[in-house]
């Protein structure tokens, strides 16, 4: 078979391509020989330098009318172009942000729109590690998130989930005691310092696995220290703070005194509101000021109408409100005042006699306040008289009526706030107390009058209050025997208490 002039010329040229392909395959060949070989891998975080950033910047904590943004991102994107940069607000900023450019900078907007997809904040971050930066920091050197996140995974053993770099003076190190039960936070000391449960007092850079904090509930709520804190102390995460300060940004944000005040009232609002949402309603500090976030003499209690005598918040594993306790604790010291002031023979009753009994105080789940009394005194106290006529309202602020249930007065901590002291009328019958309302409950007995004779004295509520004699016999009437040695929720039946007091 004889080749054209055309083929032959076609056929040198495929030749051709192939041998220079073979030599330049030969030449990387040796090229990779030659380089020296890197250190081996042993964890840790990803080295920038061979797969990228294994730390994402998030601003988060930042105001709108004067902030250090910007310059916060470029003091990061200045030791490596593709640091990745995500700048978190709740809607578009105004004025807006003139963020420096970069392939990993990006504003990340949180309110959801008509129009617009969820939001998800994870699927922003791609990193192993998020570093959450207040405004106004600056990175002066490089690698420093690097460094926090080769410590993180440094720290397993003594329980730490995040790091902590100071921006200045270093902020307090804190233990944090979450009670989920109580609705309260206390804070205290940290007994192990640089380990904290939580940081106070000045801004820092705080770094966490992605993972870690993106498995929070409320992962980004502001204020984002206070917010982050709260929730890894309830898991029992700790933070260990590092000695890797970082720098104040050269133009620090809200450098006049408006800017201050202005950011200080929404910082106060934003705190109150984000507790609210946790269900956190009493704050204990470790110099001993305590801040209130649940009801008050203003407003209405923090439940609502009480079904099979289980409140609602026994059915999500809490107790009553510290607020409701301090508010009934508030309005039985009161009834007991007037009731004395105007001879009225009362007694503790029910419930009420065995948190005395049992703690000296309210018991911690129960929702209001139970008092004997004896019928024919009624008649000697001016606030009873009125309420047998109407509602009255005391010097105090405190509501006298008669219950709509039936033959009996409450006694409510205000005219907004419903939380109450029922005031039961019993007299006696051949020796025997018995009254004209019974409502069904388990206490709800008629008892011999010798209980009552004479009444002794007894802590309750933060005051000696009146209370039968024999008062062990008088709940083992009533509740049965051991009631004082074995707690249990109002209606077992709806609700155990399954060993939790």
């Amino acid at each position: 078979m004889r080749l054209s002039c055309c083929q032959t010329v076609l056929a040198a040229a495929i030749l051709l391509n192939l041998l220079v392909l073979l030599y330049v395959s030969w030449l990387q060949q040796q090229q990779r020989g030659r380089r020296p070989p890197g250190p081996p891998r042993r964890g840790g975080p990803p080295r920038p330098s061979a797969v990228g950033p294994a730390v994402t910047v998030l601003i988060r904590e930042f105001e709108d009318f004067d902030n250090a943004v910007a310059e916060t991102a470029a003091s990061f994107l200045r030791h490596d172009p593709a640091q990745p940069v995500l700048v978190v607000a709740d809607a578009p900023p105004y004025p807006p942000l003139a963020l420096p450019a970069g392939p990993g900078v990006r504003l990340l907007l949180l309110d959801p729109t008509l129009d617009g997809p969820a939001v998800r904040p994870e699927t922003h971050v791609a990193t192993p590690f998020v570093a959450l930066v207040p405004d106004g920091v600056r990175a002066d050197a490089p690698r420093q998130l690097a460094r926090m996140a080769a410590a993180l995974e440094g720290e397993g053993e003594d329980g730490a989930r995040l790091v902590a770099a100071p921006v200045g003076p270093p902020p307090r190190c804190l233990a944090l005691n979450i009670s989920v039960r109580e609705w309260t936070a206390r804070y205290g000391p940290a007994p192990a310092p640089p380990l904290c449960a939580a940081l106070d007092g000045g801004p820092a850079v705080v770094l966490l696995r992605a993972r870690d904090l993106f498995a929070l509930a409320a992962p980004l709520a502001r204020p984002l220290g206070s917010s982050l804190f709260l929730q890894t102390a309830a898991r029992g995460w700790a933070v260990r703070l590092l000695d890797l300060p970082f720098a104040p940004a050269r133009r620090p944000p809200l450098s006049s005194a408006h800017a201050r005040w202005k950011a200080e009232r929404l910082g106060r609002s934003r705190r109150e509101r984000l507790l609210r949402e946790l269900g956190v309603k009493r704050v204990d500090w470790d110099d001993g000021r305590r801040e209130w976030f649940g009801c008050s003499k203003e407003t209405p209690r923090c439940f609502g109408t009480v079904l099979d005598d289980t409140p609602d918040y026994l059915y999500r594993g809490r107790w009553t409100p510290p607020c409701c306790l301090r508010a009934l604790r508030e309005t039985a010291r009161h009834v007991a005042g007037v009731l004395e002031a105007a001879g009225v023979r009362y007694w503790l009753e029910g419930g009420s006699l065995l948190g005395a009994a049992r703690l000296g105080d309210i018991i911690p789940w129960d929702y209001d306040v139970d008092l004997g009394i004896y019928l024919e005194d009624v008649a000697g106290c001016e606030l009873l008289r009125g309420a047998e006529a109407g509602s009255v309202v005391d010097e105090r602020g405190f509501v006298w009526e008669k219950a709509v249930e039936g033959d009996f007065f409450r006694v409510q901590y205000s005219e907004h706030n419903h939380l109450h002291v029922d005031l039961w009328p019993f007299y006696p019958r051949d020796g025997v107390m018995t009254k004209d309302t019974w409502l069904g409950h388990r206490q709800d007995v008629e008892f011999p009058e010798h209980f009552l004779r004479p009444l002794v004295p007894l802590r309750f509520a933060g005051f000696v209050a009146r209370a039968p004699n024999n008062y062990r016999h008088f709940l083992e009437l009533k509740f049965g025997e051991g009631a004082i040695e074995k707690p249990e929720y109002p209606n077992p039946a709806r609700r155990r208490l399954e060993g939790e007091a």
